[in-house]
C-alpha cells in the first residue's frame, strides 16, 4: 500500500510502498478515506528538535483520519465491516492507575499513532478496536478527518464554564479558531483571539470571534476598554505555544481567572508568579481529548450547527502531499485535507 513516511532523519517526507497491516485479535483494519495534516506532522516534516528526540524512522506518520472498517480481529465485538469511523490517536496501556479508574486520557504510558507507531497517512491503518470511534455519515468526510484537532479544541474549551464569560484565546491556528467557535456557541459573552498572522485572525473572525487582535499593532487593555470590559478576561485558552502570549494572557486575566494551557512552549517560559498568586489564577494543562466523552461532545456540537469548514483552506489528493506540506510550512494554510479514496 502507499504511505507517507519519515524514512530517515532530516527535513522532508516520502511516499513509499509498505505492507498492508494485519489486525491482531483485538484490532481493526481501516481503509483510510481522508486525512488532515496536523502541526505534529509539520514538526516531523521539518525535523525540529522535538521530532529528532521523539520520532524513530522509518515510520508512517499521521493521526487525523476518517475511514471505513474492512476487517475485524477475531475478538472484536460491537463494530462491523463497512462502518464509517474515526480513531482516538492515543493508545493507552489499560493497566495504570488512571486507566483502571476510567481516566484513560491521563495514562502515563500513552503511545501516539503516527508518533510512536505507524500512523494514518496510508491506504490502510490498523489500531486497537477500543480506539475506534463510529461517526455519522451525515457529517462530511473532510470535517470528520479533523475530529482529532477538534477534540483538542473541545477538550480545552470545555475545561471551564463558558456561559456569560469573557474569553481570551492566544493563537489563531486551526485549534485556536475551533475553540473560538466552540466558545461562541456555548455561551461566552465575548471571545477575543490574538495572533501575529492576519490570515489566521480572519479565520478566527469567521469562526465567531468578537474581536481579533494582532498584539504587535494593538494592546489588549485598550481592546478591553473598546469592547466594554471592566476588569479582565474570565477564561484564557492558550493555544499558541508562545511564552510572550502566555505572559500577556496572565497580565490580562480577571481576579480568579482560569487558564487552560494547550500550546506547547518551544522554549523555557518565565511566568510572573506574583500575578498568578495575587490574582488567584488557576492554570490547567490540557493534552489530547477525554476518552471518549470529548468525541460525543464534539459530534453533538457539529450536529447542532458548529461549522468548521471555513478552517479547511486546502484539499489535495494524497499524491500531492509535498505541495500540501510546503504550503503548511510557509504558514499559508488553515486545515489541509489529503484524500486517499
Amino acid at each position: 500500500m502507499r504511505a507517507i513516511a519519515k524514512m530517515k532523519p532530516g527535513k522532508g517526507l516520502e511516499m513509499v510502498e509498505v505492507p498492508v497491516p494485519v489486525p491482531s485479535d483485538d484490532q481493526v483494519l481501516i481503509k483510510v478515506l481522508a486525512t488532515s495534516i496536523c502541526g505534529t506532522d509539520l514538526h516531523i516534516y521539518r525535523w525540529d528538535s522535538w521530532a529528532e528526540r521523539t520520532i524513530k524512522p522509518p515510520m508512517v506518520i499521521g493521526h487525523e483520519f476518517v475511514g471505513e472498517i474492512v476487517e475485524l480481529g477475531s475478538s472484536v465485538h460491537g463494530l462491523k465491516v463497512g462502518e464509517l469511523v474515526d480513531g482516538e490517536g492515543h493508545i493507552v496501556c489499560g493497566v495504570c492507575r488512571n486507566c483502571r479508574a476510567g481516566r484513560r486520557h491521563l495514562c502515563k504510558d500513552t503511545k501516539g499513532v503516527g508518533v510512536n507507531r505507524d500512523g494514518a497517512f496510508a491506504e490502510f491503518l490498523c489500531i486497537p478496536a477500543v480506539n475506534v470511534v463510529p461517526v455519522p455519515r451525515s457529517i462530511p468526510l473532510e470535517v470528520l478527518s479533523c475530529f482529532d484537532p477538534l477534540g483538542n479544541a473541545t477538550h480545552t474549551a470545555l475545561q471551564w464554564d463558558m456561559i456569560g464569560e469573557d474569553v481570551l484565546i492566544t493563537g489563531a491556528g486551526p485549534i485556536g479558531c475551533m475553540a473560538a467557535g466552540i466558545a461562541a456557541r456555548t455561551g461566552a459573552r465575548r471571545v477575543v483571539v490574538t495572533d501575529l498572522n492576519s490570515d489566521r485572525l480572519e479565520l478566527a473572525r469567521k469562526m465567531g470571534a468578537t474581536r481579533v487582535v494582532n498584539p504587535t499593532q494593538e494592546n489588549l487593555p485598550d481592546v478591553q476598554k473598546e469592547i466594554g470590559m471592566t476588569e479582565g478576561f474570565d477564561i484564557g485558552l492558550e493555544m499558541s505555544g508562545s511564552p510572550a502570549a502566555l505572559s500577556e494572557m496572565i497580565a490580562n486575566m480577571s481576579h480568579g481567572g482560569r487558564i487552560a494551557l494547550l500550546g506547547i512552549m518551544s522554549e523555557a517560559c518565565a511566568i510572573d508568579w506574583d500575578k498568578v498568586v495575587f490574582n488567584m489564577l488557576t492554570i490547567r494543562g490540557v493534552y489530547g481529548r477525554e476518552m471518549y466523552e470529548t468525541w460525543y461532545k464534539m459530534t453533538g456540537l457539529i450536529e447542532a450547527g458548529l461549522d468548521i469548514t471555513p478552517l479547511i483552506t486546502h484539499r489535495f489528493p494524497s499524491s500531492e502531499f509535498q505541495t500540501a506540506f510546503e504550503l503548511m510550512d510557509a504558514g499559508q494554510t488553515g486545515k489541509v485535507i489529503l484524500r486517499w479514496d
